[in-house]
């Protein structure tokens, strides 16, 4: 079989785990090849994720390290035998491979932890604002129908069975950003509302009076599989999307999403009565800014 030419974020997730489990047990690619009758070439092949495994190797890697955690490795063992086929499979020509790993990586989730400081996050945007966005001329979007399409298409995850759970941190700034004028932003905002009415959905914003944070210099999404330790880190730069999944940024996201949520006000909750917004909230906040427009 030949070497693939273009690598998925699963793909590249499942040979980094791999490699790491290999030094972890401190060995070196030729020694781990030998041991289980493989060319280290191959092996190296696969740490790079330019080739696939087959199950049995891959149980066998497994063993050799002294891996026995059962539900890890079966969590390996779906990512070897995924296709990487889904919804997104029908954009694979007008997308880069960056939006296309975002997809999968979210339909493969049960809790997704995300952090914007200027925009709605991508799973909560109208049409009209995502359209805004899309054809402004700075900011560089190319075939704009199929990249609405698509941002569209990725928000079905809201709604399907056993949707993940989602947690959004929201600077202040992005309700005050008028993309598409004052009733597009108006729409947004409503509809920010009408999304947290979902059980699954919790909103939260973080205003100018709150104090300074790291995690405000940049936006960031925490998608955290069935295995936490699979999870990953998605960076949004203007150069593309960024992937981390060691276990150090792992863990210094998830403590940095915890900080954002403490410091934020209280999520949006459309079931109180209004005599029950006694403190400052998301809730009200959000209204205050639409009563402004």
């Amino acid at each position: 079989m030949g070497l693939r030419t273009t690598i998925s974020e699963r793909q590249r997730r499942l040979g980094y785990e791999l490699k790491h489990l290999r030094e972890q047990a401190g060995f070196s690619a030729g020694e781990a090849a030998e041991r289980i009758g493989m060319g280290r070439a191959q092996l190296s092949q696969i740490e790079t994720a330019k080739t696939t495994i087959l199950t049995e190797r891959l149980y066998d890697l497994c063993r050799l390290y002294g891996c026995t955690d059962k539900t890890y490795i079966e969590a390996l063992v779906s990512m070897s035998e995924a296709t990487g086929k889904g919804w997104w499979t029908a954009y694979r020509k007008p997308m880069e491979q960056g939006p296309l790993n975002m997809a999968e990586l979210e339909a493969g989730a049960t809790v997704l932890r995300m952090h914007q400081s200027l925009l709605i996050p991508g799973l909560f945007q109208t049409a009209d604002y995502a359209r805004a966005l899309f054809t402004s001329p700075k900011l560089g979007f190319e075939n704009t129908e199929d990249t609405l399409r698509f941002r569209m298409e990725r928000q079905n995850v809201l709604a399907r069975d056993n949707p993940p759970s989602v947690h959004a941190v929201i600077h202040e700034s992005a309700l005050h950003m008028r993309f598409g004028g004052t009733q597009v932003l108006r729409g947004q905002l409503l509809r920010l509302i009408e999304l947290a009415r979902l059980p699954h959905v919790t909103i939260q914003i973080y205003p100018f009076a709150s104090r300074a944070h790291a995690a405000l210099t940049g936006n960031f999404v925490h998608v955290i599989p069935s295995v936490p330790e699979l999870g990953t880190v998605v960076l949004e730069q203007p150069s593309g999307f960024q992937y981390l999944g060691d276990r150090g940024s792992l863990s210094q996201y998830g403590a940095l999403f915890e900080s954002l949520a403490e410091y934020a006000l209280a999520p949006v909750d459309v079931s109180l009565a209004p005599e029950a917004h006694s403190v400052k909230d998301s809730l009200a906040l959000i209204q205050h800014v639409l009563y402004t427009l």
